[in-house]
């Protein structure tokens, strides 16, 4: 991606020490002074000679900054402008223009607000803005994740680490963040893992307990960990995050912890306070106006429904989110909370809608691609258990296998523990079945070792607890 280039341009008069070139200074002033129609010693008048602006003007000598502000007073520019060749307010201008980028994030689809970000990256690159450079590059990063264009957000959010390698460590939190949840989202859930609890380490052996970034790292190592079957570490990161949030005052973040902690609660079977924290987080981000994370929340409340057998609920909350996210042109999100509509269907005894729900999801020649192995790895084995169920209870046993066995190849691949031994399982059963006893036992000895000490053979010490 050319937009990811770290280095970029420099404004005409700034070099990388900081100094302004005399050669560039000089060519501007000599510009600025014939657009006015001045002589030189006009312009040098009266503080300075026209011999100095005429030496100044070919290069060959560095102005101080009172002789740059003479000049600017006399041109009629700002200071900034004259020294850097970047307009007066440029930085404050791109600042302003990146939040309504954000906006149209929050509110729109990913792709118009990817277009605004483009084009605020190259005028940022164009100037040397770093920061702005850096903001730009995040906010395509997250479209990019929403869009379901992971090695683009991917390398996005790299750039965005580079671009602030000499900064404090809290200041890089958000690219990390969004660096492990795209490779979550490939179904790389250990290295997703290990990039947030190295975060958090580096963080806490440093002595940076900043509470935005430490509430942002906790909130987004639940997924993960639930999804590999760590519950008690998921757990233990949702009560940090929890006691975090009273110290954190941007409502964004605090309503995106709720939202986290609600997987650990439904794994416990607190599904009650699960939905009242997605309460939380959805009145929080209806006063935002944010979209894709009030879809979210729909999403997971049809999925705490579907936990306690309120199907009709579920199925209620799961249509809001995909709408929701289909209107945003969110297309991953869209085919995952897809999977998961698609397993209340069936549950419901409506298998036919589920399945031709699910098919499209798994067919490469789609305009937004499909799941897979590189793309929403968890959902696209989930669907296909699904599919083999479908199958199952039709009869037809030779499908049923060939969907479960692409399942364990996805999950297994992922670290899913959960998710691996309940398919384990239902092959095993499907074996044992149809008289393949020993293939059956097979299945279920590899489900039994992913049970095992869950998420203990895939990670390492829990990250150091901050203090409060």
């Amino acid at each position: 991606m050319a937009e990811n280039n770290a280095g970029g341009a420099r404004p005409g008069g700034a070099r990388p020490d900081g100094a302004v070139d005399p050669v560039e200074i000089g060519r501007r002033v000599l510009r600025l002074r014939t657009e006015r129609g001045l002589t030189q010693r006009q312009l040098a008048e009266p503080a300075y000679t026209a011999a100095y602006v005429s030496t100044l003007e070919s290069g060959k000598v560095r102005p101080s900054e009172a002789a740059l502000r003479h000049l600017a007073g006399r041109l009629g520019v700002d200071y900034e402008e004259l020294a850097t060749g970047r307009p007066a307010r440029l930085a404050t201008d791109l600042r302003l223009r990146l939040t309504d980028a954000r906006r149209a994030l929050a509110t729109g689809a990913p792709e118009d607000a990817a277009a605004l970000f483009r084009a605020l990256h190259e005028e940022a690159v164009a100037h040397g803005l770093t920061d702005e450079q850096a903001s730009a590059l995040q906010g395509l990063g997250d479209c990019l994740l929403e869009s379901g264009e992971l090695t683009d957000a991917r390398d996005c959010f790299a750039a965005v680490e580079g671009l602030l390698a000499d900064q404090p460590l809290p200041r890089r939190v958000p690219a990390i963040r969004g660096r492990a949840t795209a490779h979550l989202l490939t179904g790389e859930l250990r290295y997703s893992c290990y990039l947030l609890e190295s975060t958090l380490d580096e963080l806490n052996a440093a002595g940076l307990h900043d509470p935005d970034a430490l509430l942002l790292l906790y909130t987004a190592s639940i997924a993960p960990y639930m999804d590999m079957g760590a519950h008690a570490r998921a757990a233990q990161a949702a009560e940090l995050a929890l006691a975090l949030a009273p110290s954190v005052s941007d409502p964004a973040l605090v309503a995106h912890m709720h939202r986290g902690v609600a997987r650990t609660l439904i794994a416990e079977g607190r599904t009650a306070e699960a939905d009242a924290s997605l309460a939380k987080a959805q009145e929080l981000y209806r006063h935002l106006h944010i979209r894709t994370e009030l879809a979210h929340c729909h999403w997971m409340r049809g999925y705490v429904h579907a936990q306690d057998g309120d199907l009709e609920r579920a199925e209620s909350e799961l249509r809001t989110a995909r709408d929701m996210l289909a209107s945003k042109r969110a297309a991953l999100f869209t085919e995952q909370v897809e999977v998961e509509l698609a397993d209340v269907l069936r549950r419901r005894g409506r298998p036919e809608e589920a399945e031709a729900l699910l098919r499209p999801l798994l067919t490469s020649g789609g305009a937004t691609g499909a799941l897979g192995a590189e793309r929403g790895a968890v959902h696209a084995g989930g669907a296909h258990r699904l599919l083999g169920l479908i199958a199952e209870e039709r009869g037809d046993t030779e499908g049923a296998e060939e969907h479960y066995c692409a399942a364990l190849s996805l999950l297994e691949r992922s670290s899913a523990a959960g998710d691996v031994a309940d398919l384990c399982r239902l092959l095993g059963d499907l074996l044992r079945r149809t008289g393949r006893v020993e293939a059956a036992m097979d299945a279920y000895r590899t489900g039994l070792g992913h049970r095992a000490a869950p998420g203990t053979t895939t990670l390492g010490p829990a990250p150091a607890t901050p203090p409060m």
